[in-house]
């Protein structure tokens, strides 16, 4: 073999198994969406899909700040609820409309801040912590309203079903979310902390990183994010519910694995996490217009989850095996040779 058609296997390999997989993936999706249904492409479709997808992903950038600190939260569909709940409740009782926002921002903070003190604190897993915070937040959010929904909601509803220059304001939101956390990671310190620690908690503690705080500012940024996406879910639909979000924490699990983010921690970026957010949008779109039964969407969403982290493991394994190779001495050669 020639080395130039070495060279371009390598690029190849390098794109097929490296971190641009994803969007290649996502390039293929979208070619073939486009094949199999002709609307697909139209800007109204495309709008359909980011704001459909607007919530979950919010979302999805917080648990990404977690799973790559090594951290998760099973809380955020119920934190979700009780933030957009109390920012609703809040708005009818004042009148007041971007305070509003920051109350639902704050109440989502607060629950962040909460699980965050109990993981470091008390040395709790964080699936533990936040299993707990899950079923306290759906418990207050069905207290405070007796499981009934609040309607009326007036100009409330402009946080989530308004548009600017025809542009829906969650996808708007959705953009400068995902502008924030791809800035956070790659050009501030926090976010060159969370890599540390995700990837080797003891070694950046020993490099003097204060783990107990860099946890909790993840946890805190996590939390502001539910507490965003609540308010604009409610917004949304145009009604306070109390039952909201249920299983929306696994939905932006799901994106952060599916690009990129591995749960072994260490691993992942916001531009990984809104592709893999796209995909599951698209996918789902492109079953919508084919007419496949939801039942059977969610079984095919499933074992995507089980291939994304399948693929995770399998490429960490092949990272060790090759490392481990390379630390191998050659054997020494003998006096004869």
């Amino acid at each position: 073999m020639s080395t130039a058609t070495r060279n371009t296997s390598g690029r190849w390999t390098l794109l097929a198994n490296g971190r641009y997989s994803i969007y290649l993936i996502l390039i293929a999706m979208i070619v073939v969406s486009s094949i199999i249904s002709p609307v697909f492409l139209s800007t109204t479709n495309f709008l359909n899909i980011s704001r459909q997808i607007s919530i979950t992903t919010i979302l999805a950038f917080g648990q990404t700040l977690l799973i790559i600190c090594g951290l998760i939260d099973l809380s955020a569909g119920s934190v979700l609820a009780l933030s957009g709940l109390l920012s609703v409740m809040f708005f009818k009782a004042t009148g007041l409309f971007v305070p509003s926002i920051l109350v639902g921002i704050a109440i989502g903070s607060a629950c962040g801040l909460a699980n965050g003190w109990i993981v470091t604190r008390f040395n709790t897993p964080a699936f533990i912590a936040t299993l707990a915070m899950q079923t306290a937040a759906r418990g207050a959010a069905l207290m405070m309203t007796s499981g009934q929904n609040i309607y009326e909601l007036d100009k409330f509803v402009s946080w989530g079903q308004g548009a600017v220059l025809g542009i829906p304001s969650p996808v708007i939101f959705l953009v400068l979310i995902a502008v924030l956390t791809w800035y956070v990671l790659n050009h501030t310190r926090l976010g060159r902390y969370i890599y540390a620690i995700g990837g080797n908690q003891e070694a950046a503690r020993a490099s003097g990183v204060r783990i107990s705080r860099i946890k909790m500012m993840a946890f805190l940024l996590n939390g502001a994010l539910v507490g965003l996406a609540g308010v604009l879910y409610m917004s949304r639909v145009n009604a306070g519910l109390p039952n909201a979000g249920i299983g929306f924490e696994f939905d932006a699990m799901t994106a952060a694995i599916i690009g990129g983010t591995s749960f072994s921690g260490g691993i992942g970026t916001a531009i990984g996490t809104l592709a893999g957010a796209f995909i599951m949008g698209f996918l789902g779109n492109i079953m919508n217009l084919l007419g496949i039964q939801s039942y059977l969407q969610q079984i095919i969403k499933g074992g995507i989850i089980v291939l994304a982290v399948a693929y995770d493991i399998s490429t960490k394994q092949g990272k060790k095996k090759k490392s481990g190779n390379a630390a191998k001495p050659e054997p020494a050669k003998s006096a004869a040779s």
